[in-house]
């Protein structure tokens, strides 16, 4: 039975900086160790070595039987109003799909909103397109979790580089210094 830990060799992720990406291996290294606060935050990530060319989600999921449910993507966003371009990250479940143009427009206060451009989210986030996640973003951007991901328990995100998968829990994300959780999905 598919679970989020699949047929990976799971290990810290921030004992392999060579696995994530420069930006996301400075966000474990600057995280409060789990034991230190009681919880299992961002320092208790533990990341695997894939096949990059398996890295989209359902080839990932299908390769490395790890259940679709407990897969979480990171998209970016680019909501603009008044000639000012506001980015943030929105994690959901790879079984959902987000309410761009609606709560998260209506959320980040935009008038107009779309997937980032693939040249935009790869330049600003420093990181693989197909490999972006929450951690390490600019600090200014909001990360907007999906409160199904939160709950979800142990969820595979993106490492920053497609060679690679970051398993955490979805309570972890909370924890991020910019994350908002709130219901993201379409009814």
């Amino acid at each position: 039975m598919p679970s989020a830990r699949g047929t990976l060799d799971w290990s810290p992720a921030a004992s392999h900086p060579e696995l994530v990406a420069a930006s996301v291996s400075a966000a474990l290294a600057a995280a409060v160790a789990p034991e230190a606060n009681g919880e299992s935050g961002i320092a208790a990530a533990e990341v695997a070595p894939i096949d990059a060319t398996l890295a989209d989600t359902e080839a990932f999921c299908a390769a490395y039987d790890v259940a679709l449910e407990a897969s979480a993507n990171c998209v970016i966003v680019a909501g603009k109003r008044a000639g000012e371009t506001t980015y943030a990250a929105v994690m959901v479940l790879a079984t959902d799909r987000a309410d761009i143009n609606g709560v998260v427009r209506k959320h980040l206060g935009v008038r107009k909103i779309s997937f980032a451009p693939h040249d935009d989210a790869v330049t600003l986030t420093g990181m693989e397109f197909g490999g972006i996640t929450p951690i390490g973003l600019p600090a200014d951007w909001p990360v907007l979790v999906d409160a199904a991901v939160v709950a979800a328990g142990e969820v595979v995100i993106g490492s920053g580089l497609r060679r690679s998968k970051i398993l955490v829990d979805g309570t972890a994300l909370v924890h991020l210094p910019t994350a908002e959780v709130i219901d993201l999905r379409q009814a």
